[in-house]
């Protein structure tokens, strides 16, 4: 809506992907905060030299520190955020043909029920529903999608399916390695 004229940005958190960077970038501690001042940090410094290393080192406070829930009406649970390896797992394993996003979070959910305890339903949707939507929106739509490592298909209305694809970026940065049970 910025970038077509329709609204203007006139403070950080206008805009959820430019509060993200700052909050991700801070909890890295890529930069520190003084006198209302962001800085780089000598870590900052450095990784700022080695896409690798910071790809990485953000790649994993999303996946470890920030809290998921931060940016949706959820609850303050971990659907998503606990169990990352698994769906990073799932879609190495599926994520070449565009499947969508409740075949993944069936599969989640059938890993870790107990997630589904800190879902109440409403007089208009089902807990698994909400639970669902849930997973998908921040492991998909607010994790993988940002980072380019999937693509959302969707049919460009609300509520509609959502399908999701791997694209070739994850196979270059995941990769997952079998498990050797011999040594």
């Amino acid at each position: 809506m910025i970038e077509a004229g329709i609204s203007k940005l006139y403070k950080e958190t206008d805009s959820m992907s430019i509060n993200l960077t700052r909050i991700l970038s801070e909890l890295s501690r890529v930069v520190k905060k003084r006198n209302n001042t962001l800085t780089l940090t000598q870590k900052g410094k450095v990784e700022l030299n080695d896409n690798h290393k910071l790809l990485e080192s953000i790649f994993t406070t999303f996946g470890k520190k920030f809290n998921w829930a931060y940016y949706d009406g959820y609850g303050d649970n971990l659907i998503g955020q606990l169990g990352l390896g698994f769906s990073l797992i799932l879609l190495s394993k599926y994520g070449d043909e565009k499947r969508l996003d409740s075949f993944y979070s069936n599969k989640y959910f059938k890993a870790y029920p107990r997630l589904l305890d800190n879902i109440q339903p409403t007089k208009y949707d089902t807990k698994i529903n909400q639970a669902t939507r849930c997973y998908s929106l921040r492991t998909f739509d607010r994790f993988l999608e940002y980072f380019g490592l999937i693509k959302i298909d969707t049919e460009k209305k609300w509520n509609s399916n959502k399908y999701i694809i791997k694209t070739e970026l994850f196979d270059k940065l995941i990769k997952v390695r079998p498990h050797n049970s011999g040594s």
